[in-house]
């Protein structure tokens, strides 16, 4: 019998979240080496941050305190790695989850990766390239 999806409702269901969505990214092969090389093995840190960050932001809880944006913007990041993190996050909660909140959770994610790509300067139409 197949499990009944429900919506995020609790701080459990962001938490399955977070560790599903950073399971994927640990083993993309585009994503894993910039997270890898910022995170330097204490992915337990960084979950628990994920955690309240995506609980602050999905359930109101006003745990996560700071600034994503700084952090991200030294990042050699490219229009590639965010359509990447955005195709995976939103595969995640498509496969755990249905609901409002669930759907919030697609479009907050689409969002910040579009205000962290225009901070970097990267283009909506830009050419993925090749590093040379």
């Amino acid at each position: 019998m197949e499990e009944q999806r429900k919506d995020i409702d609790t701080e459990n269901d962001v938490e399955l979240l977070v560790n599903s969505f950073y399971a994927k990214v640990r083993n993309d092969n585009l994503l894993d080496p910039i997270f890898a090389g910022v995170i330097k093995g204490n992915w337990d840190g960084h979950l628990k941050l994920m955690v309240d960050f995506w609980s602050t932001l999905l359930l109101y809880t006003r745990k996560y305190v700071g600034a994503p944006l700084p952090k991200h913007l030294p990042l050699k990041l490219s229009n590639e790695h965010f359509d990447r993190w955005i195709h995976l996050f939103s595969e995640t909660v498509d496969e755990l989850f249905v609901g409002a909140i669930a759907e919030n959770a697609k479009k907050r994610a689409f969002s910040i990766a579009k205000i962290m790509k225009a901070a970097k300067g990267i283009s909506e139409t830009e050419v993925n390239k090749q590093s040379l």
